[in-house]
């Protein structure tokens, strides 16, 4: 209880000032702490864009030392086609030249954070081949990274989905065609 004493002598204003200058301090403080988390999220965000780029130029060219230094020795691949690569498999495909990727244009990438794993979502446009036969066409797939204790990050895992185009409203379906075909033969991407 406030004393009447106590408010002329000042004391219960300075107590309040030192009161509101302590909540100012922690709200600021508190603040500050905010913004360096969301300053380091959009800065990793950034990192592993990086990585998308640095993986994207390692496939065109078929730097394998890069690939299997981006690839974690328990990495596991989907291709479109349903089939699965270990890291060796993988690299496997892109030394005999099974996989051959000319072009790929990336676009629509999201990247995602939890703890220290960072998934990737995105759309590519990709051109080459695998195992012979042409691939051409639009992509969805998921890529996801592994921070390590040491900082840093390796590709864990990835999956590849073929985005097919929509028919048309004048477009008239009939049986299972070339389309139908190129289901089944579809190479392998990734």
């Amino acid at each position: 209880m406030v004393r009447l004493e106590q408010i002329r002598n000042g004391s219960t204003s300075s107590t309040v000032v030192m009161a509101v200058v302590l909540l100012t301090c922690f709200i600021a403080c508190a603040h500050a702490q905010q913004e360096q988390k969301h300053q380091k999220k959009h800065d990793t965000r950034k990192q592993v864009e990086a990585l998308e780029e640095k993986w994207r130029t390692a496939q065109l060219s078929g730097d394998i030392v890069t690939m299997d230094h981006m690839l974690s020795d328990d990495f596991i691949g989907i291709s479109m086609s349903g089939q699965v690569n270990t890291k060796a498999q993988q690299l496997d495909r892109m030394r005999s030249h099974k996989l051959v990727i000319t072009r790929i244009q990336l676009n629509d990438m999201k990247v995602k954070l939890v703890d220290s794993v960072a998934i990737v979502t995105c759309q590519a446009e990709v051109e080459g081949t695998s195992e012979g036969m042409s691939v051409k066409g639009t992509y969805r797939y998921t890529r996801i990274y592994r921070q390590l204790s040491s900082g840093e990050w390796k590709i864990t895992s990835f999956e590849a989905t073929r985005i097919r185009p929509t028919k048309s409203a004048g477009e008239k379906h009939e049986g299972p065609g070339p389309a139908a075909q190129a289901m089944t033969l579809e190479p392998r991407f990734g």
